[in-house]
């Protein structure tokens, strides 16, 4: 239950970080391949994660719906890139900076897609997060929608000139994350089990399996990606899969010897020092929930 808290503790606190609206701005949309876009964050106006979309023959794949008002700049956005339909959403995973507009894109016309896993998720831990998120005003008048397709493993959009592979890997930053592969361009987006800004990550989702998603990202790397669309900060390469994947392990590989010694999860928390790992691990402060995430996980 207090990794829960903390978790959602932490969400709240995104989420009353920045300013109050958010609208499309231009130079936010980057074309990273023919009919391939990613569009970066604003945290300026709190749409704080990455989304992308592939324009297919008949119709646009978006990723990741990010929160209701930077669903409504990403839509602005699209539009300013074709005319044609958006007729599917994949959420990488679950939580409300990456799935809560939903509902935007639903009213658009838009299928939502994530993995069952994903979608098990959302039904049964998105209600009660909604109704947090929901004190904020620019929550008023939105809907909780949660995806109407989860696929076990893998789905495959090809139209003999886009291929885009949606992979489950989780659990790792959650219980269902999934990526979004595209072996032609060697374009990866990989929502939360990949960021490349300051803090590293948040390990406490009460279902994240950080062993797991050490694994997860080095499955990614065996792709080969030549770009790297992370949930947060700046596109990258396998670097950014690296860096990730070096302070998790170096997390994990801390927490356990800890435990080996007898020392609390406070103390660890306190002690483990992971700022040797740049971007990811330079923020003491937002280190130290993970910290105890990870204790309590291995501690079991």
């Amino acid at each position: 239950m207090r990794r829960a808290t903390i978790y959602w503790a932490f969400v709240i606190v995104l989420l009353f970080s920045f300013p109050r609206k958010g609208a499309s701005q231009s130079g936010q949309t980057h074309k990273l391949a023919p009919d391939v876009y990613w569009r970066a964050a604003e945290p300026d106006k709190r749409i704080i994660a990455n989304a992308g979309w592939i324009v297919f023959r008949d119709y646009v794949l978006v990723i990741d719906a990010n929160y209701p008002w930077g669903a409504r700049a990403i839509l602005d956005d699209i539009r300013a890139t074709t005319n044609k339909p958006i007729k599917y959403v994949f959420d990488t995973h679950y939580h409300g900076d990456h799935a809560h507009g939903n509902g935007v894109f639903v009213d658009a016309g838009a299928t939502i897609l994530c993995s069952a896993d994903c979608l098990a998720e959302s039904w049964r831990k998105n209600p009660a997060a909604w109704k947090r998120s929901a004190i904020d005003p620019d929550y008023k008048d939105q809907k909780l929608e949660h995806p109407q397709i989860g696929f076990p493993d893998k789905l495959v959009f090809d139209d003999g000139t886009h291929r885009v592979e949606l992979i489950k890997v989780g659990p790792g930053h959650t219980m269902g994350d999934a990526v979004a592969w595209l072996p032609k361009e060697r374009i990866l987006f990989t929502g939360d089990l990949c960021v490349n800004q300051r803090p590293g990550n948040n390990v406490a989702d009460v279902d994240a399996d950080p062993e797991n998603w050490v694994r997860a990202l080095d499955k990614l790397a065996t792709f080969e990606p030549a770009q790297v669309i992370p949930g947060h900060g700046a596109i990258g390469g396998k670097p950014a899969l690296a860096g990730q994947r070096a302070y998790l392990a170096a997390m994990i590989a801390g927490v356990r010897a800890g435990i080996a010694r007898g020392e609390t999860a406070d103390q660890l928390a306190n002690s483990l020092d992971l700022t040797a790992y740049g971007t990811w691990g330079a923020d003491k402060s937002r280190n130290a929930p993970s910290i105890r995430a990870v204790y309590a996980k291995l501690k079991k």
